[in-house]
């Protein structure tokens, strides 16, 4: 061990912290910070947004920004519902049985206001069979905004919610809107003819069809039902549309698959993600299935969001409070190598955090990558001994070449990451965005701090009152050699 210190008095390197807002999930949500009102003097939009590593809660009333009402032959009335719904920031494809939309809120628009499925909770007779489609039935009492109340005062659109964002922009890809409960984004109706993000703005067509029948004795899937189960009669009381099961997806006969969405490059994802999209048609009129399909394409929230009683998570005491335009994020580091030996840490957590994937931009590069306990990656050999890399460490690091790295995911705060320092030497990361003296940033322990030495061999003395570091960096890693085993937060 003492070999792999004495070379770290060689160790040249710079590192550059870069700024960056581009966490959709997390900077989107309309936040109500002047405390404005909506419907009845009760709160608008969004309360508060705070995120974890993994997850965004998301606080709201369910009222509007905008002026809501009347809706025609609906007793009901907006009510605050103070929910708390949780986005996941990782959302993945379910590669099981799909989950299907339920009643309730399905997802949340961006100023906070509930999705509600196609449906309007009832069905011909009763049956289950012949599902009520809410715009044929309910439409009549949609606000100019397209939403209304249910029952328990929770306003919300089953459809295109118009007054949330200029559906008229035909020229321009829409914005993110909204978020499915299965955390993948929804966007409004117009997008790029090209998944690759490239091509002429279009809209966006469903794929789903009205069944060229005559009559409501079976389904789309071509099931033959028993006469009890038949539909009403099509006819001008209840035509084609009237009912979820008149339609059926055609693959290809539109832009969307039958989730109503598509994976593709978007402005706010650069690299790609799935998506869904509002659906209208030429008038700007809601075409079937609205927003999200019959069924979640990715792994849906469960209770938590979903069913009654839902949307009412608690917010972990590790979680962080953003405010937009109080604090900007931190979405990635750049790190930049010179050839030779170097010793760095970041402050970002990564979606991956193995050590071959966070380096796997300069892997080619790459000589030797050591922890403190001397385990070692080892390109050449396809050899990793590192494993994780681990937030408040800090890694030493070989290159055959001037080299940048660029590290992606989220800002770890010191506050939310105590560094453990044990009873000898440590390779400490430094997780602070700006410079510290270093006897500030060891004052908590200082008595128990025995030196501290930077990439250069410049050393901290705490028993010396000597400081010839000066100011810790952000990026940098420092040998800290400790009397006792110590927590700091720096």
């Amino acid at each position: 061990m003492k070999n792999i210190f004495n070379t770290l008095l060689l160790f040249i390197f710079f590192i550059i912290p870069f700024h960056c807002i581009s966490q959709p999930e997390i900077v989107s949500w309309m936040q109500n910070i002047t405390n404005e009102t909506g419907y009845n003097n009760l709160p608008s939009n969004i309360q508060s947004v705070f995120y974890t590593n993994s997850n965004i809660y998301v606080s709201c009333s369910c009222i509007p920004g905008y002026d809501i009402g009347p809706w025609a032959g609906n007793p009901n009335t907006p009510a605050n519902q103070d929910f708390c719904f949780k986005i996941n920031r990782f959302p993945i494809e379910n590669t099981a049985e799909k989950t299907k939309t339920p009643l309730g809120h399905i997802g949340v628009w961006l100023n906070g206001v509930s999705i509600f499925n196609a449906e309007d909770a009832h069905s011909y007779n009763n049956l289950g069979v012949w599902y009520q489609n809410a715009l044929f039935f309910e439409g009549n009492s949609f606000d100019e905004c397209l939403g209304h109340p249910a029952s328990n005062g929770e306003y919300h659109h089953h459809v295109n919610p118009t007054c949330l964002y200029d559906d008229l922009d035909d020229q321009n890809h829409s914005p993110i809107i909204g978020y499915s409960f299965d955390n993948f984004p929804i966007y409004g109706a117009y997008a790029n003819s090209n998944t690759e993000g490239t091509g002429d703005i279009i809209r966006m067509e469903s794929s789903y069809q009205l069944r060229t029948v005559e009559n409501r004795t079976t389904l789309s899937d071509g099931t033959v039902l028993n006469s009890n189960d038949y539909g009403p009669d099509i006819n001008n009381q209840f035509p084609l549309g009237a009912y979820i099961q008149d339609y059926e997806f055609i693959e290809n006969s539109g832009d969307l698959d039958e989730f109503n969405g598509r994976f593709c490059v978007t402005p706010e994802y650069p690299n790609g993600t799935y998506a869904y999209f509002v659906t209208i048609n030429e008038n700007h009129d809601p075409v079937y299935p609205f927003t999200i399909g019959p069924y979640y394409y990715g792994v849906a929230q469960g209770s938590g969001n979903l069913g009654p009683q839902s949307g009412h998570h608690s917010i972990p005491n590790n979680a962080t409070q953003y405010i937009y335009g109080q604090n900007d994020l931190i979405n990635n580091q750049i790190i930049y190598f010179e050839t030779g030996w170097n010793m760095f840490s970041s402050y970002i957590l990564a979606e991956n955090m193995d050590s071959e994937a966070i380096l796997s931009g300069i892997l080619d590069h790459v000589i030797i990558l050591k922890d403190v306990t001397g385990a070692a990656l080892l390109p050449q050999f396809n050899f990793n001994g590192v494993g994780d890399f681990n937030i408040g460490e800090g890694y030493l690091i070989k290159v055959s070449q001037d080299a940048e790295l660029v590290v992606n995911g989220l800002y770890q705060s010191p506050e939310n990451n105590p560094i453990v320092l044990e009873q000898g030497w440590n390779i400490m990361g430094y997780l602070p965005i700006e410079s510290k003296a270093a006897d500030t940033v060891f004052s908590s322990i200082v008595q128990h701090v025995i030196i501290v030495k930077d990439n250069l061999g410049n050393a901290y003395l705490p028993d010396w009152d000597y400081n010839g570091i000066g100011f810790l960096e952000p990026g940098q890693g420092y040998l800290v050699k400790m009397n006792i085993l110590q927590t700091i937060v720096q």
